[in-house]
């Protein structure tokens, strides 16, 4: 792109920012160490574990979505950057504490922490010069810590602010009406609150799955209402399950959408979180439309400015192993290496790919979701980005999982595996 060396911001300290950071200090003769701008005092994102729900001490909306007892759906063999393993003597399915240590690990040893402005708040991301090409747009970033407010400028931006912090609450005919406790997923903590009440979790994906089985260790009545088919597998004693929410009667009743009713003592949202950018100002256009984000071009890459890139919002997949993938074919595009099309062909060839998903029945709110399509996804990001594709048990292993889940989720965290070459993993033994 430029033979002078390039200055990059990245907003967020989370899993996304600190691979970001990482590969950008691991390339100096190219890039300026970068700004890493973190609104709390600390990094890993949502893996930080706080009691809290609601607003910080700042105003700020509370950041973690996660509870006390939360371990990981994934195991650490395929959630691990694949240029940093996990402990291997650690389990499998780790406690979310293993993850963030993991994550401040991760940052120390790649020398990140010197770099990080901590408690500061990005209010407004810019371009300066705005020409169509990467080259010719400079970004402006202002930011406030405490009463002091900064102005810095930068070649490229890597927006790493996670989607899992603002709730989505959908719309439900009558919800006015009901007269119990309205939560969502974000603000659950523990289970003993619950204890010897009637929930009614709505949503079936791994939060409204993980937080019914949390649930289930105290005595509370727990009905998952969804619309998905009826879970084939074992749900623990007090868990149900229903078709989705229809309405709320008049009587503060849920009924479903089989024509039975309840009146729970709280009703949870487990039903995803939105997409916000509110630091982009709108010269910037992204849209967030039923969830689906663009102008992107693999997801990534905005294609009027190709020096800001979004790593991190594809739902459903394999997560750091999908951001190291992101933020290489990243670097790639932007010291030179990988030529990207024309902005009209990278928005015909989204509009193709995002019209072929419809097609074939994926919802528009769901097209974030890339759990089956993501192999083939980092595959040719690792093509065009020149950097090798991620090794293949990490599709397999991914794949074992979600069947096992399926099959059992009571049961499927007590697994343990074991890498054996680039393609095949096997069961660990027992000790």
């Amino acid at each position: 792109m430029s033979a002078k060396k390039l200055r990059v911001a990245v907003i967020g300290a989370g899993a996304s920012g600190l691979c970001a950071a990482r590969h950008l200090l691991l390339r100096q003769d190219i890039f300026f160490p970068p700004v890493v701008y973190e609104r709390t005092n600390h990094v890993a994102g949502i893996w930080v574990y706080d009691e809290r729900f609601g607003q910080d001490e700042n105003g700020l909306p509370v950041h973690s979505s996660i509870y006390r007892d939360l371990r990981t759906n994934l195991p650490k063999e395929i959630m691990a950057f694949p240029d940093y393993p996990f402990d291997p003597l650690l389990p499998s399915f780790m406690h979310h504490t293993v993850v963030r240590q993991y994550l401040e690990e991760y940052c120390n040893s790649s020398g990140i922490t010197e770099h990080i402005r901590f408690n500061t708040l990005v209010e407004d991301v810019r371009p300066i010069i705005t020409e169509a090409s990467s080259s010719g747009t400079t970004w402006q970033v202002s930011s406030i810590k405490g009463k002091q407010t900064f102005t810095d400028c930068f070649e490229a931006v890597f927006v790493c602010n996670g989607h899992y912090s603002v709730p989505h609450i959908p719309e439900i005919p009558g919800l006015e009406n009901f007269t119990g406790r309205i939560m969502h997923s974000h603000d659950y903590r523990t289970p003993e609150p619950f204890t010897g009440q009637s929930v009614v979790l709505l949503g079936v994906g791994p939060s409204g799955l993980d937080i019914a089985l949390d649930l289930s260790t105290v005595t509370a009545h727990v009905t998952i209402s969804h619309n998905n088919s009826p879970l084939s597998c074992p749900l623990p004693k007090g868990v149900y399950q229903v078709p989705g929410v229809r309405s709320v009667n008049k009587q503060g009743e849920l009924v479903f959408k089989d024509g039975t009713r309840t009146k729970p003592d709280i009703f949870m949202f487990c039903t995803g979180y939105k997409y916000t950018f509110p630091f982009l100002s709108q010269e910037v256009a992204v849209d967030v439309h039923e969830n689906y984000i663009t102008p992107l071009y693999k997801h990534l890459v905005h294609t009027a400015f190709p020096s800001l890139f979004f790593v991190g919002l594809c739902q459903m997949i394999c997560p750091f192993p999908f951001f190291h993938c992101q933020v290489l074919f990243a670097l790639a595009v932007l010291n030179g290496s990988c030529k990207l099309p024309t902005r009209d062909q990278m928005d015909q060839e989204t509009a193709q790919e995002t019209l072929s998903r419809l097609q074939s029945g994926i919802l528009q709110r769901h097209l974030m979701r890339v759990r089956y399509e993501q192999w083939h996804y980092t595959d040719k990001l690792a093509q065009m980005g020149g950097f090798p594709p991620l090794p293949g048990f990490t599709k397999r292993l991914f794949e074992e999982v979600n069947r096992c889940r399926r099959a059992d989720p009571n049961i499927y965290k007590t697994q343990n595996y074991e890498i054996v070459n680039e393609h095949e993993w096997k069961h660990k033994k027992k000790t």
